[in-house]
């Protein structure tokens, strides 16, 4: 048999084409029979956004022989290729079949009272003890057993869940001075283990903010167990950090990690976690290459090469891959598959095999999508999941220039003491601070051009309640941690339901109640109706009369200020 690439009009796969080999010269029929050939397959049945998964490698190297056995094993992992069944990982590796680890269901106990119901070591329940750590959350007690039983997982919840802490704790059960085994310990060469989790963070803020708490379970005689290494910062410190200190646990954005890993002053290939946090946010163009290289490195032994062909084409490392979103739309999927062994979808109170997860798209409300019976299919349930449960939504419609007047009054009228307003356009933010203050309200703008030192001291001052609104662009969507927020106002609506989502949850986080108030002109309700149907909450409107927030639907009625 000969492989041939024919093109065609209608379907971007290759055909198999059976030709007689006679008139071949015995050197062509023996690189016919004994040769490697690559074929090329497309697999586009399940169409969806750029992600890194489909930049990963689109080629396989099969080899082939006279054996009928042979032909039969590859003939049938060709049909499963092209039904979706087999997705590529990134670089050279694949997965093995003899790697998988069986599902079970039940893996934890999701009504868990206490931290010590999850199989924690001591001296991490001892820590938690102490910094006020009680009962876990529902995710943490869905996810914490079952990364412990060595599970790939991609954990899902509303932000302000702490999901943070349901990837850390089983980290720090396996690693560092609070782990089940002694600290001193060796890998099976006699060599003392270095780094043996790497964290990977979109943003500045959010690396920080998991650093701090890292820090903060290790106690101050060990914050140097964990080393931060994000961008804006001085590389040359880093890297001598990385030198004292031999961290265990690194964290840092994707341009610095793989800017340090690129120079050889990162070594990561016994790397045992690898976890991505906002993985969504990384999947995006602007970290692709950095992605690819982080990937490539972390948790995969020097000296295997997969070009080698003695070398057996299966996972060349024991890395365990956690992948943690608020959202899960279909790339995120399709990443897990790539990237993980065989990943479980972990949720509140759930934790089920991906294959059953449903899959999201996210919807440009402004924008022409699908019909609305797919759109309901594809994008309700999951956004629901990703918004806290203790959040009240609400629209005001005003005109543009009475907006942040309309602000003002949102403020007094639900006493919030902790706003975030939400601008798309950065070059506005300045603008929208000088007219608050001008209003008597104190503020600030956060966006990602002001320099590291501004952004740490505004963030602090906000935290501290020195500042009553911080005015920010996405940055602050992701990973902004403030929990006396109670109110986040849309002065610009989110160009779609996740980016809605991931605002939402900066207020309303660990239970607590919060409000989110959407302002926006006549000729934007639609795309509020539009959110509203596919989040599949209530989003009534409002108006703010005489220092209280009035709502003017069908059933109108006075709100009170949250307490």
């Amino acid at each position: 048999m000969v492989l041939l690439k024919m093109p065609m009009l209608s379907s971007t796969r290759l055909l198999l084409l059976s030709l007689p080999c006679q008139k071949l010269s015995s050197l062509s029929r023996a690189a016919c029979f004994h040769g490697s050939g690559k074929l090329l397959c497309r697999v586009e049945i399940n169409q969806g956004p750029l992600t890194l998964a489909s930049l990963g490698p689109k080629s396989e190297t099969v080899k082939t022989n006279r054996s009928k056995n042979n032909r039969t094993k590859y003939e049938t992992s060709l049909r499963k290729e092209k039904m979706g069944e087999v997705q590529p990982l990134s670089g050279n590796e694949f997965k093995s079949v003899a790697t998988r680890k069986p599902f079970e269901s039940g893996l934890g106990p999701f009504n868990a009272k206490s931290f010590s119901e999850l199989g924690l070591p001591p001296l991490l329940l001892q820590r938690l003890e102490a910094e006020g750590f009680k009962v876990p959350t529902d995710v943490q007690a869905a996810a914490i057993p079952t990364i412990l039983k060595n599970h790939d997982v991609v954990i899902q919840s509303y932000t302000g869940s702490g999901k943070t802490l349901a990837y850390l704790l089983p980290i720090l059960s396996e690693v560092g001075p609070l782990r089940k085994r002694s600290p001193d310990c060796k890998d099976e060469h006699g060599k003392k283990m270095e780094i043996e989790a790497v964290i990977v963070a979109p943003s500045r803020e959010l690396g920080m903010q998991i650093v701090r708490e890292v820090e903060k379970l290790l106690g101050p005689s060990d914050k140097k167990v964990v080393q931060q290494l994000v961008g804006g910062a001085n590389r040359s410190r880093q890297e001598e950090a990385l030198k004292k200190n031999k961290p265990a646990i690194v964290v840092g954005t994707p341009g610095r990690i793989a800017e340090i890993s690129a120079a050889g002053k990162l070594h990561t290939h016994d790397c045992r976690f690898l976890v991505l946090d906002e993985v969504d946010e990384l999947l995006s163009f602007n970290f692709r290459e950095d992605m690819h290289r982080i990937l490539q490195h972390v948790g995969r032994r020097s000296g295997m090469d997969a070009r080698e062909p003695k070398v057996p084409r299966v996972r060349q490392a024991e890395r365990q891959t956690i992948l943690v979103s608020a959202t899960v739309p279909f790339s995120v999927i399709r990443a897990a598959r790539s990237w993980g062994n065989d990943p479980l979808l972990v949720q509140a109170e759930k934790v089920v095999t991906l294959d059953s997860a449903p899959i999201s798209v996210p919807v440009n409300p402004s924008k022409p999508s699908l019909s609305s019976s797919n759109t309901s299919n594809l994008q309700g349930q999951p956004a629901v999941t990703s918004l806290p449960p203790s959040l009240k939504h609400y629209y005001c419609v005003t005109k543009l220039q009475h907006k942040i007047d309309t602000m003002r009054r949102c403020i007094h009228a639900l006493d919030a003491k902790s706003v975030i307003a939400f601008m798309n356009n950065t070059k506005q933010l300045k603008d929208a601070v000088f007219k608050l203050e001008a209003r008597g309200i104190d503020a600030a703008e956060l966006h990602g051009d002001l320099g590291k030192l501004v952004r740490s001291t505004t963030l602090k001052k906000f935290k501290n309640g020195d500042l009553r609104v911080l005015v920010t662009n996405e940055l602050s969507a992701r990973g902004l941690d403030v929990a006396e927020c109670d109110l986040v106002v849309n002065l610009d609506l989110p160009t779609d339901s996740i980016h809605y989502a991931h605002r939402a949850g900066r207020t309303g986080r660990l239970g607590r109640k919060g409000n989110v108030v959407s302002i926006c002109e006549v000729p934007e309700v639609f795309v509020v109706k539009k959110l509203q149907k596919q989040l599949g909450v209530q989003i009534p409107a409002c108006e703010f009369i005489e220092g209280k927030l009035v709502m003017t639907g069908e059933e109108e009625r006075t709100l009170e200020p949250i307490r």
